[in-house]
C-alpha cells in the first residue's frame, strides 16, 4: 500500500493531516505519536471488536496496527491524488485486522482463498476481504469514525471552556435533558445554560468542522 494522502482545498493549521502527521516520520517524536494514539486508537479498537473480536484480540490489532504504522510512516508523503487521511487509515486499519484473522485466528470463514504461511504483511488487503464483509466493516468504520470526530472534539473543548460549560453541553445535547433541569441539577441560573449551551455548541460545531477538513 502506497504512504501517500490527500491534500484537498487550500486551508490552513491543520495540524493532524499536515503537521502532526509529517511529525509520525520520526518514530522517536514520542509526543507527536502519544497525540495521534490517543486520537485514534479507541476507533480501531472499536471497529475491530465490531468485526467479532474479543478485548484482547482487539487490543492486539490495535498494537499491531501502530507498529506497522511506525514503520510506513517513515516514508510518507502527500499526494493530493490518492485519496483522504480518513480512507487511507480506513485501508490500513482493515488490512491489520485481516492479517490479525488470518494468522492469529484462523478466520476461514473471513477469507476468499485458503490459509497460506507466505502473508506478506506490506501488501494491500483493502481487497481480501469478502464483498459482503467488507461492506460491513465499512459500515462499521463509517460510524466509529462519526463518533470518534465527536469524541475528538469534546477532549479539544476542554482546552477553551471550563468544565462547567462542557457539562452543560453534554447534558443538555448528548443527555437531551430540558434546560430548566440542567440549571436545577447544577445550581446555575437558566440563562446561564442557554448561554453555555450557545457558546459551546458553536465551538463544538466548529471543531468537527475542522476536523472534517483535517482528514476528508
Amino acid at each position: 500500500m502506497a504512504d501517500h494522502l490527500a491534500e484537498p482545498g487550500t486551508d490552513s493549521l491543520l495540524p493532524t493531516r499536515q503537521s502532526l502527521l509529517s511529525r509520525l516520520r520520526d518514530w522517536q517524536d514520542q509526543a507527536g505519536w502519544r497525540e495521534f494514539f490517543d486520537m485514534y486508537w479507541r476507533l480501531i479498537y472499536n471497529v475491530a471488536r465490531q468485526t467479532g473480536l474479543n478485548d484482547t484480540e482487539a487490543q492486539d490489532v490495535v498494537q499491531n496496527t501502530f507498529i506497522y504504522l511506525t514503520r510506513r510512516m517513515r516514508r510518507f508523503q502527500y499526494d493530493r491524488a490518492r485519496g483522504s487521511f480518513k480512507s487511507w487509515l480506513r485501508v490500513v486499519t482493515r488490512s491489520r485486522i485481516y492479517v490479525y484473522c488470518r494468522k492469529e485466528k484462523s478466520r476461514t470463514e473471513f477469507l476468499r482463498e485458503p490459509l497460506s504461511d507466505g502473508l506478506n504483511e506490506d501488501a494491500d488487503l483493502s481487497e481480501a476481504w469478502p464483498d459482503q464483509i467488507a461492506e460491513g466493516l465499512d459500515e462499521v468504520w463509517q460510524r466509529e469514525w462519526e463518533q470518534n470526530l465527536v469524541n475528538t472534539a469534546f477532549r479539544r473543548l476542554r482546552a477553551k471552556v471550563s468544565s462547567q460549560q462542557l457539562l452543560i453541553f453534554r447534558l443538555t445535547t448528548v443527555g437531551e435533558l430540558p434546560l430548566p433541569q440542567v440549571a436545577k441539577k447544577l445550581g446555575v441560573s437558566l440563562p446561564q445554560v442557554y448561554l453555555a449551551r450557545h457558546r459551546v455548541g458553536k465551538l463544538f460545531k466548529s471543531e468537527v468542522e475542522r476536523l472534517r477538513q483535517e482528514t476528508e
